[in-house]
């Protein structure tokens, strides 16, 4: 079989269900905005030595990609398999494990340290983008209940695991300061 079909050489693709739709329609924007932020996960995970870690990573690639299976199949009835609401507190446990193991929060931080990190804030930003995607979704289509909240919930994950591998590498966060004076930014008066 080849890799390529020729069947959305017109700009059409077809859902699971077997209806052609548009490749701009919101519903492929959304589960290919999944899809890239599993592969951002992939990238995490590419670079990580921790067998554990790599394991968690896995688990959450794993559940992107039901994620994704659930938003190209609009028919609950027809699906295998959906998100539940162990897969959002599977992701709350993590949470707070990470959490615990860093201090606390006392400003804003930049995206970045290590290099683990900014792979995690990048995958942090795919996601926030993917659920915004996924909330107009809903807004128009039913969708499954757990997608929102476990997208939402990966997201915070994310942070903290990226704040976790800062702490892991020895380095701090990075702290956001805001300007005292913006128009010293500016550059000078015209």
């Amino acid at each position: 079989m080849k890799l390529y079909t020729r069947g959305g050489d017109k700009g059409q693709t077809s859902l699971c269900d077997g209806r052609r739709v548009s490749k701009d329609e919101l519903r492929i924007s959304a589960y290919g905005e999944v899809d890239e932020l599993n592969a951002a996960v992939g990238l995490v995970r590419a670079g990580c030595d921790d067998a554990a870690f790599s394991e968690k990573l896995r688990q959450v690639q794993d559940r992107l990609f039901v994620v994704g299976a659930e938003l190209a199949n609009p028919d609950a009835e027809k699906r295998k398999v959906d998100l539940t609401e162990p897969d959002v507190t599977r992701l709350e446990g993590w949470i707070d494990e990470a959490w615990d193991a860093v201090a606390p929060l006392k400003s804003f931080i930049l995206p970045g340290g290590s290099e683990p990190a900014a792979r995690l804030h990048l995958a942090r930003g795919v996601c926030r983008r993917a659920e915004r995607t996924v909330v107009r979704l809903a807004g128009t289509e039913q969708i499954g209940p757990w997608v929102i909240p476990f997208l939402n919930r990966l997201s915070d994950l994310l942070f903290a695991w990226a704040r976790l591998a800062n702490v892991l590498a020895g380095l701090e966060d990075v702290v956001w300061r805001a300007p005292t004076d913006r128009r010293s930014d500016a550059g000078p008066d015209t």
